[in-house]
């Protein structure tokens, strides 16, 4: 398959955020839509520090 997991970090600690997304639409600055793979939608505020697709990972960080 071809979803990710997005995780959250704050504070050098990684939190999961959301499970199985399959898109990330920017919305404006530090702000992103991500699509789940069965229609689900959250927004997330932050900054891209890593997109690791061979182990489904996407990571953001808060600002």
């Amino acid at each position: 398959m071809c979803e990710s997991n997005v995780y959250l970090k704050n504070n050098e600690k990684e939190e999961l955020f959301m499970e199985n997304v399959v898109s990330i639409i920017p919305v404006k600055e530090n702000s992103f839509k991500l699509k789940g793979l069965l229609g689900d939608d959250k927004e997330i505020t932050g900054k891209i520090l890593d997109i690791n697709l061979m182990a489904h990972k996407i990571l953001f960080e808060s600002v």
